[in-house]
């Protein structure tokens, strides 16, 4: 008999020494926050990780309406591009998508785009990220500008080549300039040699892509799903890096305004080609692929 209350003790006291360390492993710091588990896709019987990753460029903004080279200057959304913005959310949120984090620049243009994104899909409580690295390419002694003035003035081959080429910049602005950077308090805690004068787009895409490299591909390896809205040439030159696109084809590719663009990724960060894709991307725009292409057209004919 006392042998058979010797057993039942132990086994109390073994129970309660599983419980009590099960407890502390779950308060301990080696439990990590939860967060999304990615999707997983199956190929040629093989299981893979499949991540999510949603872009959007600003909707039209005054400056865009007025066709000036904006560059960093923090002009605001035109009344169409807040329209612009909530369609993209109202896509994003018939489609079912959801994000855990948001990213964007540190231009009102980006941000209220996001804002407006983010309030129709009913996640106005998720974390927003600014960084100047998302900031449009700095259009140094450009900014300003009407476009199609500085056609007449310059010629449509030279302003092709400020605009488009992928790494000749267009002049630099002046340090005096109310453009530089240097010059807005916004940018005080920005290294000085960090601050641009004027940027090409290759420029524009070293930059950016230290943000991508450290911050924002491992976010989304670790699972979390993330929307970054931000401006057609920081968004070239991340579509750019994902599609492996050359420099010419780059130089040709246009974004349009306020448009959700869709990535699935592989376990490599590398486009799972979509069959809607509009070549050379490997992401799908979200919406009517005829008006799609008909703003993609719009874009490119600003200088024209």
């Amino acid at each position: 008999m006392k042998f058979a209350i010797s057993l039942l003790k132990i086994a109390a006291l073994a129970t309660t020494v599983s419980a009590f360390t099960s407890q502390n492993s779950f308060l301990g710091r080696a439990v990590r926050p939860a967060v999304s588990t990615p999707a997983r896709s199956s190929s040629n019987s093989e299981l893979c990780m499949k991540y999510t990753l949603v872009l959007v460029r600003h909707g039209e903004s005054t400056w865009n309406n007025e066709n000036k080279f904006t560059g960093w200057y923090d002009c605001p959304l035109s009344e169409k591009g807040e329209g612009e913005a909530r369609e993209g959310g109202r896509l994003l949120k018939e489609q079912g998508f959801t994000f855990d984090k948001a990213y964007t620049s540190t231009l009102k243009r980006a941000i209220k785009t996001l804002w407006l994104c983010l309030e129709e899909l009913d996640l106005m409580y998720i974390p927003i990220i600014n960084n100047w690295r998302l900031n449009e390419r700095h259009y140094g002694g450009l900014q300003g500008l009407n476009k199609q003035e500085t056609v007449d003035k310059h010629g449509k081959d030279q302003v092709l080549i400020w605009r488009r080429s992928y790494d000749i910049p267009p002049p630099p602005c002046e340090e005096s300039s109310v453009h530089y950077p240097g010059n807005d308090p916004m940018y005080r805690l920005v290294a000085n040699e960090d601050l641009p004068f004027t940027e090409s787009l290759k420029m524009t895409e070293e930059r950016f892509l230290v943000e991508w490299s450290a911050i924002l591909a491992p976010e989304i390896l670790h699972g979390e799903k993330l929307l970054i809205a931000a401006h057609g040439n920081t968004l070239r030159a991340l579509v750019k890096h994902l599609d492996d696109i050359s420099a010419d084809e780059i130089c040709e590719l246009n974004i349009p305004t306020g448009v959700p663009l869709v990535y699935e990724l592989d376990e490599n960060l590398k486009p799972i080609p979509h069959p809607d894709a509009i070549a050379p991307l490997k992401g799908r725009y979200l919406g009517n692929q005829a008006a799609i292409k008909e703003r993609i057209g719009a874009v490119a004919a600003q200088t024209k």
